[in-house]
């Protein structure tokens, strides 16, 4: 940028800054219900009963797994069927409908308790009663209903289609046939650890209700506004400020929401009109915020929940999955925070001014709001459980709290906290137990290992073949559903081929036997969340979209583009596995620079700039360079870099001089 431009005042006027966070789900400002009067105390003291509940008994009395899972879908049940409505007309108040789904949801957890023997040793045989198999189905069902109301149709949909397999799989030809199976067997497998209360609901159930009730401290405390306002401080000065800080406040308070489209809410409803106002267009504004929000999903400590998923499906410790996931979140957010500072140059934008922001000495004064975090992540590395971390979590932020007249928590704050976090994890929870529906039919049927097998057979030997049919499938599978979801089924029709690939190629002969697994589990578990910004049903941008009244499509088409480095990422990873911290410090610390080298080049091709305006050979060239980075061979390497050295100097040449302040498109 000139001298003379930064010289001159901003695009706009910037009014004060409302530091308060929206609601911390996407539900909370669309379809739930909000109950005033007695109704509405009621609800409320009984969704803190239902988060005292899961914290007793995880942290002070633990009990048998499968009949905790039960009272959680239970819980979590009958509260979404009071929040949620079943239709558009039904939002003012509680429908007799919406009453006969929690008696049901009630019997069939009750049916569980008192016949919990059965259940352990006939659900998922020919030996189930007829009543086993009608109180199954109606608790699959629920389930469906559930997840229709707190998600919409798309994952119904699909968990539907795979229950509706193994019926009519005896008459399909191929890889597609199954055995006959009876109805009992079928419904009542469903219903049991293999499928509705397998992996996901399990990681709902034990850690992820008690991160979003540490959330929800963190927010009602004022400690998760005290983020956004840290971010603020430190760069909501510079150019196109609101941008860079909803890259960062997106990626502190996203990776402990389960949902991008959430997260984008929560952050969004004060970053994206703030970016309008200092010159984004409303497209580039929501986008920018939809490819923040997404990911912090992969931002460590937590990772949006999906993590816990993970460590459970491949038995990998947490610490070392976190561990793996810094650098390719540093790249990530590295290539956010470039994309939106290119643009801010090439509008000539500018930040909010410095008396309009929060004071940096101010707010470095109050970094002691940062303890709840700093508690959680050493908790973690200290070889804490999961459980007894976000415990720990919670209470710090209690006690955090106390310490500032403004953030200090009372009785109707602590309740309000526990309301908010088991409200929030209603959605969470539904489609966990829908995700289980389709993952104990993959396991019943066995179709989950055919299609590895037919990924096998398309890819041979081909690691990049099978990586890019990967991606395809998982982005397909992912449209429409949360992260952890997305994950859950993504990881259970996709991963195992990938890791019998990669355990035979001879590239990968020195990569200890846990990498392997966690290599593809990655590189699936990055494309499940990058399905959110990915056109056609991109639910990150859509959300974004309604906030800044741009167009849903354009605003998913440039969500795309903004993350592309997000689908280059795991391919880095997987031919260099330096990138997940694996190695010695000397190689990790070069791959990550030349890496970064990359992700400059692919955010400069994308956005036309680098140094100055690039006109098309010149962005041919640094993707040219990007690509070579991303390679882990030294000769591309030097080639990557050599070419983005000619594009430095290039400007200073007649052939490209010309070109040099032509204006981009945005």
């Amino acid at each position: 940028m000139t001298k003379d431009l930064e010289k001159e005042t901003c695009a706009a006027e910037v009014p004060e800054l409302p530091m308060e966070l929206a609601p911390d789900t996407e539900a909370e400002v669309s379809n739930q219900r909000d109950f005033q009067g007695r109704i509405g105390k009621v609800l409320v003291y009984f969704a803190a009963a239902v988060s005292v509940f899961h914290i007793y008994f995880l942290v002070f009395s633990p009990m048998e797994q499968l009949l905790f899972r039960g009272y959680h879908l239970m819980l979590l049940g009958v509260l979404g069927f009071a929040y949620f409505p079943g239709w558009v007309k039904a939002k003012e108040k509680i429908h007799w409908i919406d009453y006969l789904g929690m008696a049901a949801i009630s019997a069939v957890t009750i049916y569980i308790v008192l016949n919990f023997s059965r259940v352990q040793y006939f659900f998922g045989t020919n030996r189930a009663s007829d009543l086993d198999m009608w109180v199954a189905l109606l608790g699959i069902i629920i389930v469906l209903e559930l997840t229709r109301r707190t998600s919409g149709n798309s994952l119904p949909i699909l968990a539907l289609v795979f229950l509706i397999y193994p019926f009519v799989g005896k008459y399909l030809p191929g890889i597609f046939i199954t055995p006959a199976y009876s109805a009992k067997r079928i419904l009542t497998y469903v219903y049991t650890t293999n499928g509705i209360f397998s992996a996901p609901l399990a990681i709902s159930a034990k850690y992820i209700i008690l991160f979003i009730i540490f959330s929800s401290f963190l927010t009602v405390s004022g400690v998760g506004t005290y983020f956004v306002e840290f971010a603020f401080a430190i760069s909501g000065f510079a150019r196109g400020g609101p941008a860079k800080v909803a890259v960062i406040s997106s990626a502190l308070m996203g990776m402990m929401n389960g949902t991008s489209a959430g997260n984008v809410v929560a952050t969004g409803s004060l970053s994206i009109p703030l970016m309008k106002r200092v010159g984004y267009s409303p497209t580039f504004a929501a986008a920018t915020e939809a490819v923040a929000s997404t990911g912090g999903q992969i931002m460590p400590p937590i990772m949006g929940a999906g993590v816990f998923i993970m460590a459970e499906i491949t038995g990998i410790k947490y610490e070392r999955i976190m561990i793996a996931g810094i650098i390719p979140a540093i790249l990530y957010f590295f290539s956010c925070y470039m994309m939106v500072d290119y643009e801010a140059i090439k509008l000539k934008l500018y930040g909010v001014p410095r008396h309009l922001l929060p004071s940096i000495p101010q707010t470095l004064k109050r970094a002691y709001l940062f303890i709840p975090v700093v508690v959680l992540i050493y908790a973690l590395l200290a070889g804490y459980s999961v459980i007894m971390a976000g415990f720990w979590g919670i209470v710090s932020s209690f006690l955090v709290s106390l310490i500032s007249k403004e953030t200090r928590m009372g009785p109707k704050q602590i309740i309000e906290a526990l309301e908010k976090g088991a409200r929030g994890s209603i959605q969470l929870a539904a489609v966990c137990a829908a995700a289980g529906i389709i993952m104990g039919v993959i396991v019943l049927t066995g179709i989950g290992g055919r299609f590895a097998g037919v990924l096998l057979a398309i890819a041979d030997t081909n690691i990049l073949l099978a990586m890019i049919f990967t991606m395809g499938v998982c982005i397909l599978l992912g449209m429409g559903m949360p992260t952890t979801a997305a994950y859950a089924v993504a990881a259970s029709v996709m991963a195992p081929g990938l890791v019998v690939i990669t355990r035979s190629s001879p590239a990968f002969a020195h990569v200890p036997a846990d990498i392997i697994v966690l290599l593809p589990h990655m590189f699936v578990f990055y494309f499940a969340c990058v399905s959110s910004i990915t056109p056609p049903v991109a639910l990150a941008a859509y959300a974004g979209a309604g906030i800044s009244g741009s167009d849903p499509m354009r605003t998913g088409v440039m969500s795309f583009r903004l993350g592309i480095a997000a689908y280059i990422v795991p391919y880095m990873f997987f031919y260099a596995p330096e990138i997940l911290g694996i190695g010695s410090p000397a190689m990790i610390a070069f791959r990550t620079a030349t890496a970064l080298l990359g992700i400059l080049a692919l955010a400069s091709a994308v956005q036309a700039y680098f140094r100055g305006h690039l006109n098309l050979l010149q962005r041919v060239l640094m993707f040219a360079a990007a690509i070579s980075l991303v390679s882990p061979n030294e000769i591309f390497d030097i080639l990557g870099v050599s070419l983005m050295a000619f594009v430095f100097i290039s400007h200073s040449l007649p052939f490209f001089k010309k070109d040099k302040d032509v204006p981009e498109a945005a």
